[in-house]
């Protein structure tokens, strides 16, 4: 009889001013941190993290500013929520460096956080291509159509224009595709990324046993 995987815990982290709300399963292992892409929101990764939760690793799956039920900012530097991710890590107490997996428009802040801070391992899902800045076309790159009917629950995007201003700097040129375990500031080739558009939830099985081999 396999182990009851870890259950799904809500959290906030942070001042009012930069408050984020992320949901947590189990409290052992290597952190992994799942940073859904803009328009959409934290439940995108729930059927991940149900296969990856396990006594290996503490999955983190925050919902980004102005998304879910993070309050809105003015301004999100990638820097700077990179630095925020990086102290909610570092309060789970965990002690090891985390697997951070950016989707779509959070590409950019998943390596912007390898770059700046220990990390065992940097993985980038369905990067938009450059010039995709409008709510349409980071939702058409999505590829929603590959996205199992059982699973569209967890993919329903917001197409406000406005949503996506405070992350205006994180729509310039594409981020390089990747998928490295890493030190801050440096990499090592790691085991190829699965390419299925939309893995999250076109694939979550598959995804996870991926992010498995890089605990």
């Amino acid at each position: 009889m396999h182990p009851r995987p870890p259950l799904r815990s809500l959290h906030v982290f942070g001042t009012p001013k930069t408050m984020l709300v992320y949901d947590r399963w189990g409290s052992l292992g290597r952190p992994v941190v799942l940073l859904h892409g803009l328009l959409f929101d934290r439940t995108m990764w729930w059927p991940v993290a149900a296969e990856l939760a396990s006594a290996r690793c503490t999955v983190i799956a925050p919902d980004l500013p102005g998304h879910g039920q993070s309050p809105p900012r003015d301004a999100c530097r990638l820097d700077a929520v990179a630095a925020e991710l990086a102290r909610l890590v570092d309060r789970l107490g965990l002690h090891r460096a985390p697997v951070v997996v950016g989707h779509a428009g959070a590409a950019r802040l998943a390596t912007t956080f390898a770059a700046g801070y220990a990390t065992q391992a940097v993985v980038t899902l369905d990067v938009p291509p450059a010039g995709a800045t409008a709510p349409a076309d980071l939702i058409a790159a999505a590829h929603l159509d590959r996205v199992p009917e059982v699973f569209r629950c967890y993919a329903r995007p917001r197409r406000e224009p406005a949503l996506l201003d405070p992350y205006a700097s994180w729509l310039g040129r594409p981020t390089t595709r990747r998928n490295q375990p890493a030190l801050a500031g440096g990499a090592r080739s790691g085991p190829a990324r699965p390419d299925r558009p939309f893995a999250p939830l076109s694939d979550p099985a598959g995804l996870a046993a991926h992010l498995r081999e890089l605990l």
